[in-house]
């Protein structure tokens, strides 16, 4: 498997004739996938390959925030499939103990 992978990686990240995305661009997206599948080695790598690319701290950062908001997105969606199945309200508007409470 490490060899495919390894093969498959080459050709992604280093055949600057079938790339279409600038190289910093490809990093940064490298950055926010490594962070939503909490693959520590691969986030180390692509941040010190965009930064040497020239991705600035702020791009960085701006790219972190956006993997982050991808991630909430996809919890609010699961636990909302989990609510539905279960037929919950797990966001009422008004919580259940103020409703009990002010009658």
């Amino acid at each position: 498997m490490k060899k495919v992978y390894g093969a498959y990686y080459k050709e992604l990240y280093y055949t600057p004739e079938r790339r279409v995305l600038d190289p910093k661009i490809q990093e940064l997206i490298s950055i926010a996938a490594s962070l939503v599948a909490k693959c520590e080695g691969c986030l180390d790598g692509h941040m010190k390959k965009a930064l040497e690319l020239g991705a600035t701290k702020e791009e960085i950062s701006e790219t972190i925030c956006i993997a982050a908001a991808i991630n909430a997105a996809a919890m609010i969606d699961l636990s909302d499939r989990c609510a539905e199945r279960l037929n919950l309200n797990h966001f009422p508007s008004t919580p259940a103990a103020a409703s009990s409470s002010a009658s």
